[in-house]
């Protein structure tokens, strides 16, 4: 088995974007989405044990390693939608004109890594 089964992280994915709260449901524009930054925060705070045994820190610069949280979902999301075994979709932000990226993670600032890359920012929602 692979961490990600034994460790139902699909279903704990896809309870966190399940709650994700917006203002107009009836908006034609749909769900908002997550960056995998902010799925990564809420990830941890849900499932601290999963989190342990992924072994990586949520993310963002400065973390002094190469891995994060953010990017193992992020990876294992983009694969999942590419064989279309979830509800999920993914899209990105654009790092054109993009400064900064900060988030808050539990009271510590969390600035992004790719603002200034040639990478973008990966977002997820739930379809439907």
């Amino acid at each position: 088995m692979s961490l990600w089964l034994d460790h139902e992280i699909g279903d704990k994915v896809v309870a966190i974007l399940t709650d994700v709260q917006y203002q107009k449901p009836e908006h034609h524009f749909g769900r908002p989405f997550l960056t995998a930054y902010q799925l990564a925060i809420e990830f941890a705070q849900r499932y601290p044990e999963a989190t342990t045994a992924i072994g990586y820190p949520v993310g963002g610069r400065g973390t002094g390693q190469r891995a994060s949280l953010a990017q193992y979902l992020a990876r294992e999301l983009s694969a999942a939608i590419k064989s279309t075994s979830v509800n999920i979709e993914g899209g990105f932000l654009s790092n054109q004109h993009l400064l900064e990226l900060t988030l808050n993670n539990n009271g510590e600032r969390l600035e992004s890594s790719l603002t200034g890359t040639q990478y973008d920012v990966s977002l997820f929602r739930l379809i439907g």
